[in-house]
């Protein structure tokens, strides 16, 4: 005999209770090129890299971030023109309003 029916809410309940049950997020990574480096228009603001992601639309491809990394070692690194880099994207799970 099967299981009795559940409604969605009950099964998404059911599975936030699991505590053995490791959570991953729903993310995508995608290949990028850094175009170019900016330099920052005042001594108060950071440099900022151009990065052109290859599988993004024509319209999306590119994108800037400051160019201010940090690497496994905690140090801090910059990104050069020409580099090759993973942009990865991550949707964070929203608390439901109560």
């Amino acid at each position: 005999m099967g299981q009795p029916r559940m409604s969605r809410s009950a099964k998404i309940a059911e599975i936030d209770l699991d505590t053995e049950r490791i959570r991953e997020e729903p993310s995508t990574s995608m290949p990028g090129t850094v175009r170019k480096i900016i330099p920052p228009e005042r001594a108060s603001q950071p440099e900022k890299a151009q990065i052109s992601v290859d599988a993004a639309d024509k319209k999306y491809r590119d994108l800037r971030i400051e160019n201010r990394l940090t690497n496994e070692h905690g140090d801090d690194v910059k990104l050069k023109k020409g580099g090759r880099v993973d942009v990865t994207v991550t949707a964070h799970r929203q608390n439901p309003r109560t």
